[in-house]
């Protein structure tokens, strides 16, 4: 004959899980609300932690012992390279990106026709008139368009705003960080203070070492893009290189796009040209995924080629093209903080003779 078991609820315990629940709901809806910020947040942190090698160097190699004016010089060489990095870029990428949108229509127009490397996409497939069947409108073309243009405009304002506040916030981190890492640090038992400052040691090493990494990968494949595509006579080499640097950032599938993006654009020019600059990207690609991307995750994430794949799947799927910049290096935390707690876990004979004690 069974037992009956009788399950008391309290109603502190009803009280404290419905509190849990609503503080859970209520996180998500900040998440939520406040994505744009929190993306600031991420790319200012980001940025700080790839500067801030830099700022130690220079406070370990200098009389500049002061946090302070270290970040300071730092910052503001940062700034004035980008600076002069954009009188030199920008002119050439905007004429080069204003030919590229003028000339877009002829492209178009070729294409329709059945005209050009890919008219075949028409005469025999048809692209052109099932591409017009899907997106046949109806009378609304005023209305969209005035939404689209007050999109754009809220875009732009937005954009504004966030890089002003990623670049004070991006300084306010270099300068305030350790600050704010020793009061973390001190939230700690005074035996686990120094266990804790080596796993923010090895994850900043990890975070920043990605970073920087990352940045120096994506300029060399930009870098090279746009030079054999300037040599086989592409034009907009400059725009496209720039394209090819920014989709890079993006681990495992960037470089890929990019890709495509640049060999159809080739291809538009001549045959021979797209054929140069397939060969070059496929070439480039097994340079980047066996030699330089091996190079930054192994020494600074330590994660195996599966791990990274599916991290950077999940950062995607989670958050866009910011979680698959993100992916890595969290998952490269993640990883740190496992093995500290494997390697200071209680080994189970210690929790045996505890217990039979």
């Amino acid at each position: 004959m069974g037992t009956d078991r009788v399950v008391s609820l309290r109603p502190r315990n009803i009280v404290t899980v419905a509190l849990i629940l609503v503080g859970l709901a209520l996180a998500l809806w900040v998440l939520s609300t406040a994505r744009h910020v929190l993306t600031w947040v991420f790319v200012a942190l980001f940025l700080a932690l790839a500067l801030n090698p830099a700022v130690e160097a220079l406070q370990r190699r200098t009389p500049i012992s002061r946090r302070g004016s270290a970040a300071a010089i730092i910052y503001l060489a940062a700034l004035a390279a980008l600076t002069g990095l954009g009188f030199l870029l920008i002119p050439p990428i905007v004429d080069q990106t204003s030919g590229l949108a003028d000339a877009a229509p002829g492209y178009v127009h070729d294409l329709t026709a059945g005209r050009g490397p890919l008219g075949f996409l028409q005469s025999k497939y048809h692209i052109v008139d099932k591409v017009r069947e899907a997106t046949k409108g109806g009378g609304s073309n005023l209305a969209g368009g005035a939404t689209t243009a007050l999109a754009i405009t809220k875009g732009v304002l937005t954009a504004v705003a966030g890089v002003v506040t990623v670049a004070f916030m991006t300084f306010f981190m270099i300068l305030e960080g350790p600050t704010w890492m020793e009061r973390i640090y001190s939230l700690a038992p005074e035996h686990e203070q120094r266990r804790w400052r080596d796993v923010g040691h090895r994850i900043a090493q990890t975070v920043s070492g990605y970073v920087t990494g990352n940045l120096l990968i994506s300029v060399i494949a930009g870098t090279a893009s746009a030079l054999v595509l300037f040599l086989c006579g592409v034009p907009f080499a400059v725009a496209l290189g720039l394209l090819v640097a920014i989709l890079d950032l993006i681990p495992l599938a960037g470089a890929t796009l990019a890709g495509i993006v640049i060999v159809t654009v080739a291809l538009l020019t001549s045959v021979t040209a797209g054929i140069i600059v397939a060969v070059f990207f496929v070439l480039y690609q097994q340079l980047e995924n066996h030699v330089l991307q091996p190079l930054v995750y192994g020494r600074t994430v330590q994660l195996s080629p599966l791990a990274v794949l599916i991290s950077v799947l999940i950062g995607a799927e989670v958050a866009g093209v910011l979680g698959a910049l993100a992916a890595i290096p969290v998952a490269g935390t993640l990883q740190i903080l496992l093995v500290d707690w494997r390697a200071h876990r209680p080994s189970r004979a210690g929790v045996d003779s505890s217990v039979s004690a």
